[in-house]
């Protein structure tokens, strides 16, 4: 087996240049994979942690079962009672890894400011719910990066998505009306102050959307003590599946008729952007191998050529059939696994090159830049390096075995 290393190793530095060219192909097929896996962990991370903190979705949502598909057409009887929000807040709580169980309540209507009126899709929540509900494990524990906050003193205090507030020219301090209809269907209106605005980050939504205190909400649908859905933050997100089942069990168990999504679940943006950037690896993966696979059987074919009188030598002195195989296939392993060695030298210094840089970009149905920031993506670049090594390697089985099956007093001959 040491002897087939120096012979392999020998047989790759006797064309230096052909077996270059063939190590800057697998190295930069590599490095392509590697950076596109990495730069999509990273999206995948800031699409969970917007949809979890940002948007405040939380880890998992607790509503009763229909809630999701009846509840828009009969909403009282699919809201949680007030008992109900109590008792399954508290079993919630006992659990391990609940950080938070928030009451939400939402909401839509008509909001005016004397003069022209528009559309409004509310959220109500309490303001120490909003607060936990925004920080992040990015964040500081000590000082959040709150972007939205509600003041529990002043519950008429709304907080408006920027581009209402431009809509109706309402600024902070500045005194507006909501309209809604209660669950009764009566009409119940309010005036509201203006706090802060805030950006929702996509553009579909920065002009229709308000936070309300839950207080504030319940008066508005004369909805007492009640809440459509309950959200629950986590302290790992490692734990939102496993928990869930384990929570929908207790909780049915329990008498309670209720259905639970994860942020997953909900969050339609993250699936749908997931799935075009797993389709968009997949594609650029197969390209990369078919290169690497013909890259290598081009190399290893030509050097198969220009030494068959080595292996009709090599056969006469004793070497098997099967040792020839061996050895280019050998020649190729190692070659795919210097290749892939340089690939990944590459993919840390670009990387490195790419964090420093201070890039940010505009992505589509957003306001707001994000930075370009590539992570190590150690589950793709391990399964990359195997699958290249594999295959690179088995790139050089038919060139080897067609050798292999030649006479020896042909191959002796051979010009």
């Amino acid at each position: 087996m040491k002897n087939i290393f120096k012979l392999a190793l020998r047989g790759l530095l006797r064309n230096r240049r052909r077996s270059l060219v063939t190590l800057l192909a697998i190295a930069l097929g590599f490095s392509a994979i590697a950076l596109f896996a990495g730069y999509t962990h990273n999206v995948y991370g800031g699409l969970a942690r917007q949809s979890i903190h940002d948007e405040m979705i939380g880890h998992l949502t607790v509503s009763k079962r229909g809630m999701r598909t009846e509840g828009k057409l009969d909403p009282e009887r699919y809201l949680l009672t007030q008992a109900e929000v109590d008792a399954i807040s508290q079993l919630l709580r006992d659990e391990p890894h609940v950080k938070l169980v928030a009451p939400r309540l939402a909401l839509s209507g008509l909001l005016s400011n004397g003069r022209a009126s528009t559309i409004f899709i509310a959220e109500g929540v309490e303001p120490r719910a909003m607060a936990l509900l925004q920080q992040s494990e990015a964040d500081n524990a000590v000082v959040p990066k709150i972007k939205k906050q509600l003041d529990p003193a002043r519950p008429e205090v709304v907080e408006l998505s920027e581009g209402l507030a431009d809509m109706l020219h309402l600024a902070s301090g500045g005194q507006g009306a909501m309209l809604v209809n209660s669950l009764s269907g009566q009409a119940n209106a309010l005036d509201v102050t203006v706090g802060h605005t805030f950006n929702t980050g996509n553009a579909r939504s920065n002009d229709k959307f308000a936070f309300l205190t839950l207080d504030l909400t319940r008066t508005l649908l004369d909805a007492e003590g009640r809440a459509d859905r309950l959200t629950v933050l986590l302290d790992d997100v490692s734990q939102t599946k496993m928990l869930r089942d384990h929570l929908l069990t207790n909780l049915n168990g329990a008498g309670y008729a209720v259905e639970i999504q994860t942020w997953q679940e909900l969050s339609d943006f993250y699936n749908q952007v997931h799935g075009m950037f797993d389709m968009i690896f997949g594609f650029i993966a197969s390209i990369v191998l078919t290169v690497v696979v013909m890259s290598v059987a081009n190399s290893m074919g030509m050097t198969v050529v220009e030494r068959t009188r080595e292996i009709g030598t090599l056969r006469a002195i004793g070497l098997k059939r099967s040792g020839v195989v061996r050895l280019f296939t050998t020649e190729s392993m190692l070659l795919t696994l210097i290749g892939c060695l340089l690939g990944l030298l590459i993919t840390l210094t670009v990387r490195w090159g790419i964090n420093l840089a201070n890039i940010s970009y505009i992505p589509p149905n957003s306001v707001a830049p994000v930075p370009l920031l590539v992570d190590m993506d150690i589950g793709r670049v391990s399964f990359t390096f195997i699958l290249m090594s594999v295959v690179g390697t088995l790139a050089a089985y038919m060139p080897a075995r067609r050798a292999a099956r030649k006479d020896i007093i042909d191959a002796l001959g051979h010009v």
